[in-house]
């Protein structure tokens, strides 16, 4: 299993420059690749024990692949098959597919590191495989978004380099149980660098207009996949580290219903589904010991939904609402907003009861809020009017559409414990209060939210607050 992991972590990264020796075979490479990481996160599942690399064994440079990164992996997999799937036939050229590979590596290294010195370089790559997909289109708009992206990232990962150094300081080692004996400025830094690239909290507010403002497939990228690189080690620092994990839960809380709150007022689609993205990332730090299964049911619901959105015929739900869309895509937009909301016989209903049975009491009541608050947003969609014109999709749209509901089906048998009638009534009556509430209330409101925090000099200055926060935090931690 050794030698199959180091041919597959170097696989994405020689398939993504072979690719232009032979251009005519890029798809084809890169579905590929996203095959291989599939049967690599099902062989995890079936091994008992952790899959473990010494790199640098001084250093404490390792990485560890188990149960929690096969789920992560397999989302990489199948998400990025969608997205190929998506673009067969679009025309698009060697270098989308080079850079889509070459992500697709960057963040599955990222979903094995048990360290921060290789977690960073994973990190890096993401960030530049990524800033170079939104990009693609070269349009103003499009360079804008990328370069706002690539900065904020970049001062992100500077502060965590630092506190990355702190650790080795105080510990002799870049492994994640550093955190136990490092100074709190270490553990600010780090998770102040992780809760920017995950999208967390008012540190992830730069994602709602680099996702919706991307094209279609690397929206579904960057909602299905590249938020998780940084919201994964904070599920394993919380699990290698149990000081940290109230703080992790804390920060899971906060982004929950941060993100609905927006999602439920906002009338742009791509805008919506992103703001849902800041909340459904919360989920997965809410209950750190399940946060792979949920990880799982959101990469396969937020990509179709991205997909889906991006084949719409208008971003504006108010038009949206006087314009019927066709009836195929109408059902898979019920599908995988039924999926999210918590709906029996689709992977959300078992993701939400369990992620629910692993919070602690004081994270209940404001998780059951933020799951009414995901009902009534994605009412917008399930109560659109259907019925309207076949829309000439692309070519591979319904393939990676299927993929991805057809993973929502399948998932669903992973905890299939959950089918109680006790478990199977409360997402049900949250549910039909989320409609309730939309259809009487805010179907008809409109509020405007201010954007004023996703301006790029209060992206920066947020994270001086956040970075205040977490130190304080961290002293709290250490009993200072």
């Amino acid at each position: 299993m050794n030698t199959f992991t180091i041919v597959w972590i170097a696989l994405p990264f020689f398939v993504g420059f072979f690719i232009y020796l032979v251009p005519l075979l890029d798809r084809y490479l890169t579905l590929g690749v996203a095959l291989v990481s599939g049967i690599y996160a099902a062989l995890l599942f079936a091994e008992k024990t952790p899959v473990t690399l010494q790199l640098l064994n001084s250093f404490g440079v390792v990485l560890v692949a188990d149960q929690l990164s096969a789920y992560f992996i397999l989302t990489n997999a199948l998400v990025t098959a969608a997205v190929i799937f998506y673009c067969w036939n679009t025309g698009k050229t060697t270098f989308f597919y080079t850079q889509a590979v070459i992500l697709h590596g960057s963040v599955n290294s990222a979903f094995i590191c048990a360290d921060f010195v290789s977690l960073y370089v994973a990190l890096e790559v993401i960030g530049i495989a990524a800033f170079l997909l939104i990009v693609y289109p070269r349009t103003d708009r499009s360079l804008w978004v990328g370069l706002r992206y690539l900065c904020v990232s970049n001062v992100a990962l500077l502060f965590y380099l630092i506190g990355a150094v702190l650790v080795y300081q105080a510990h002799n080692s870049f492994s994640f149980t550093g955190l136990r004996d490092a100074p709190p400025e270490a553990l600010a830094l780090i998770f102040l660098g992780l809760l920017t690239k995950g999208g967390i909290f008012v540190s992830g507010l730069w994602l709602p207009m680099t996702h919706s403002e991307s094209e279609t497939p690397v929206s579904a990228l960057m909602s299905g996949v590249v938020v998780k690189a940084g919201v994964y080690p904070l599920v394993r620092c919380a699990l290698m580290v149990p000081e940290v994990e109230t703080i992790v839960r804390l920060f899971g809380v906060g982004t929950a219903l941060l993100g609905v709150f927006y999602a439920v007022f906002e009338k742009d689609t791509k805008r919506m589904l992103a703001f849902h993205t800041v909340s459904q990332l919360g989920f997965i730090l809410a209950a750190p010991l399940v946060g792979g299964f949920y990880a799982l049911t959101h990469g396969l619901v937020k990509s179709t939904l991205f997909l889906i959105a991006g084949n719409l015929p208008s971003r504006n739900f108010k038009e949206l609402q006087h314009q019927p869309i066709s009836t195929p895509i109408w059902i898979a937009l019920v599908i995988a907003s039924f999926s999210i909301s918590g709906f029996p016989l689709l992977s959300g209903f078992g993701a939400k009861v369990l992620t629910s049975k692993n919070l602690l009491p004081w994270q209940a009541i404001v998780m059951n809020v933020a799951a009414l608050g995901t009902a009534i947003s994605f009412a917008k969609f399930i109560f659109l009017p259907p019925g309207g014109k076949v829309n000439h999709t692309k070519p591979g749209f319904w393939v990676a559409v299927i993929t991805l509901i057809g993973g929502l089906f399948i998932a669903n048998i992973v905890y299939y414990e959950a089918y109680t009638v006790e478990n199977i009534i409360k997402p049900l009556a949250t549910i039909g209060f989320g409609w309730l509430a939309y259809l009487l209330i805010f179907q008809r409101l409109v509020i405007k939210l201010p954007r004023v925090l996703e301006r790029f000099d209060h992206l920066i200055g947020v994270m001086a607050l956040i970075l205040v926060f977490l130190f304080w935090k961290g002293f709290a931690w250490l009993g200072i």
